[in-house]
């Protein structure tokens, strides 16, 4: 059984107990999210496809952690100029496990 879920202008498709990585919300871990955006969920009896979304159903996740991602190294140069910057980003992220998805 799977689901597409819209979350944040991006779509993914989750299934019961896996992992994501979804923009960063500050919740402590623990703390649930559902998302009633879901676009498309299959199951035994085929799949149901939402126009745009799935009446009714919905899917529970919970936060396991907020880790940040990998740093991004930004350089501004203006040749000829002996002018450039150097800074660096690093993305925050929420992490979720998907717990039930409610069709």
């Amino acid at each position: 059984m799977y689901a597409i879920v819209k979350d944040s202008g991006k779509q993914f498709k989750v299934e019961e107990g896996q992992e994501l990585e979804i923009d960063f919300r500050g919740l402590e871990p623990g703390a649930k999210i559902e998302f009633d955006h879901v676009l498309a969920v299959s199951n035994d009896e085929g799949l149901n496809i939402g126009s745009p979304q799935v009446d009714g159903a919905s899917v529970t996740a919970e936060v396991v952690d907020n880790p940040k991602g990998k740093k991004l190294t930004v350089v501004k140069f203006r040749r000829r100029k002996n002018s450039k910057r150097k800074t660096g980003h690093r993305q925050q992220f929420t992490t979720v496990k998907i717990e039930k998805i409610n069709a």
